[in-house]
């Protein structure tokens, strides 16, 4: 496992990306089916379907290297379902038309219905596919309806589904991040205990030592510095403390001058 980069990709797994992949088919399906091509010329409606779900993707194979990145891309993935989403509701309110309610039925039909777990295998893109298929036809009673109305309001649950799912991602990366930081970080802590591994241990009181420098040249010196002042000349001295005494080690103190 690399002590750099953190897990990336992945996203298929992701029910925020099932989501928002089954409301661009849907958005697709929706333009084509009752939005004629002058009213829409530069397919908003369908361009701001297709950056929340890619958004998503792209957001997850950014994870490696930048948490940062990965936050920044979930969301933006967020606000294009939001964009989206209003987009929808100008088309009902065009028509004097009413969003549904919670307490509709048919949203809470829609709302009921759930997604199964994709799990990776040797042939990602049929497998996926296939799953994603059987999971967009559960909601065929709604996005495939003969009524623009249905549609839409169905479009809509799913994306406020999709949309609070990418809100708790965004909470789970927050803390990712603060546990473990960024790729700066990552790259301090994974150099910092590969110079342990080869790091003479200190003869004095035992921590690992760091590699130092001074005009003198490279030297060790403990990390228990300033507490611990040992030191082991030489770029790489010996593991055990057979290697030259430290200053301390070969000038006698005071006390003992006095004493001979």
């Amino acid at each position: 496992m690399s002590r750099i980069f953190k897990p990336s990709g992945g996203y298929r797994k992701l029910h925020s990306f099932n989501f928002a992949t089954i409301v661009h088919l849907g958005a697709i399906r929706f333009c084509r089916q009752f939005i004629p091509w002058q009213e829409d010329p530069l397919g908003k409606v369908v361009g701001a379907a297709r950056s929340g779900r890619i958004n998503i993707a792209e957001g997850s194979e950014r994870a490696g290297t930048s948490t940062e990145t990965e936050i920044k891309l979930t969301d933006v993935a967020r606000a294009s379902l939001a964009e989206l989403q209003n987009d929808l509701e100008t088309w009902l309110a065009e028509r004097e038309l009413i969003p549904w309610s919670i307490a509709n039925p048919e949203h809470q039909k829609v709302s009921a219905v759930q997604l199964e777990s994709f799990e990776y295998g040797e042939d990602v893109l049929h497998a996926y596919w296939t799953y994603l298929h059987r999971q967009r036809h559960k909601f065929d009673p709604w996005l495939a309806h003969d009524d623009p109305a249905v549609v839409v309001n169905a479009l809509i649950v799913l994306i406020q589904r999709a949309t609070a799912l990418l809100y708790r991602q965004m909470q789970a990366l927050e803390e990712s991040f603060v546990r473990d930081g960024g790729i700066k970080e990552r790259m301090y802590k994974a150099r910092t205990a590969a110079t342990d591994e080869r790091a003479p241990t200190c003869p004095q009181c035992g921590k690992p030592m760091r590699p130092r420098r001074s005009a003198k040249g490279p030297f060790w010196g403990c990390s228990g510095y300033p507490e611990c002042k040992a030191i082991l000349d030489g770029q790489n001295p010996p593991a055990a403390p057979a290697g030259r005494p430290t200053r301390d080690a070969r000038r006698p103190t005071r006390q003992a001058e006095d004493n001979q």
